[in-house]
């Protein structure tokens, strides 16, 4: 029916039976019906019903809800018959995941962003975990709640750098950045819709830090976060090797691995600059480690003339990962000697680009 039709047919009914058609419509519709009628009935309450809507979230209600929900899903509740998660919302952990996630961002608006601030640190903690630890049931969690970490850390830390100012948000990013960073991004699988929405957390600092004194300001961060990270592994007891996995020298490794972006961006913005001793520091942590390490070293090496101790370094490194591109590109570019595989496989290219050296 048009309208014209449609009014035709109300004509012929009385008060009570529009009263009750309305009603039906009422009780039995959508929710978005029953909120149309509302307004229709109040208006001065449906102006209401908006404002509050378009008001941020409480920042402290999402907080206590965030951190209820990352402790059942560190429990293991969301996997496991625990009563305290309900069958239907294990089923529906993604849209909780979801829920939460857009309710801390959006409650950084609120005059009292600490807490939100914490709760969107922790959802992107969760997410940063669920590459490693089955929380939930799905064979790619991230990829399931379409939760993209590169956006909503670009987020989190464009907001602390407008409200605190640039040296908080520089201790804070620098304490994060080796924490949350994945060389192959936040899913699984490496690849889908959502991988194609993310970008390495060192593509968006490079964004964020634009003036040089910003570079040096943060690489102090950076490498006070190392410290930090070192000082707490070598606290860290002992244990026999049959129940140290992963071990600190597995860790330093995927550490340095999934930063290696990070720090070539370091070498390029502080190599010739008054800040280079940085790279000293950088290029010998104790929370660094393996071949990415070693190619880091390498790459300093060449940048300072001494290309000889360069190629030692770069060979060293194809020792260890002889597939790598951008071991296989710098080696090529300085004359190192290539192992046998590597001269005669073409090497598979990663998400990351091979990295050259500046000049």
């Amino acid at each position: 029916m048009n309208r014209d039709e449609f009014f035709a047919k109300l004509a012929g009914l009385d008060e009570d039976r529009l009263k009750k058609a309305l009603w039906n419509l009422y009780w039995r519709g959508p929710a978005q019906v029953r909120e149309r009628i509302e307004s229709e009935l109040d208006p001065a309450q449906d102006a209401t019903r908006k404002r509050a809507a378009a008001a941020p979230p409480n920042p402290g209600t999402v907080l206590r809800e965030v951190r209820d929900f990352a402790e059942l899903a560190r429990a293991g509740a969301y996997i496991a018959g625990d009563r305290r998660v309900s069958p239907k919302e294990r089923t529906r952990w993604r849209l909780t995941f979801r829920r939460l996630a857009a309710d801390a961002l959006a409650a950084l608006r609120h005059e009292d962003s600490g807490p939100a601030e914490e709760a969107a640190a922790l959802m992107i903690e969760l997410a940063c975990e669920t590459k490693r630890f089955d929380y939930f049931r799905s064979e790619d969690p991230m990829e399931a709640a379409q939760f993209v970490v590169s956006d909503a850390a670009a987020t989190l830390w464009e907001f602390v750098r407008e409200r605190h100012g640039f040296a908080r948000f520089a201790t804070a990013a620098a304490t994060q950045l080796p924490r949350w960073e994945s060389a192959y991004g936040w899913s699984r699988s490496g690849w889908g819709k959502l991988a194609e929405k993310e970008t390495t957390l060192a593509s968006v600092l490079a964004r964020t830090l634009r003036a040089p004194d910003a570079w040096t300001v943060f690489a102090d961060c950076y490498l006070h976060a190392l410290d930090e990270i070192a000082r707490a592994e070598a606290a860290e007891p002992a244990s026999w090797p049959l129940y140290s996995y992963p071990d600190s020298d597995y860790r330093r490794s995927d550490r340095t691995r999934d930063l290696a972006e990070w720090h070539s961006l370091l070498l390029e913005r502080l190599t010739g600059s008054e800040a280079e001793d940085r790279l000293d520091r950088l290029a010998g942590h104790a929370a660094l480690g393996g071949p990415e390490l070693t190619f880091l070293q390498a790459r300093l090496a060449q940048l300072r003339g001494d290309t000889e101790a360069a190629r030692t370094l770069t060979e060293a490194c194809l020792g260890r990962l002889q597939g790598h591109d951008g071991f296989a590109d710098f080696a090529v570019q300085i004359g190192a000697e290539l192992p046998a595989t590597t001269r005669d496989k073409p090497a598979e290219r990663t998400r990351r680009p091979a990295v050259t050296a500046p000049g």
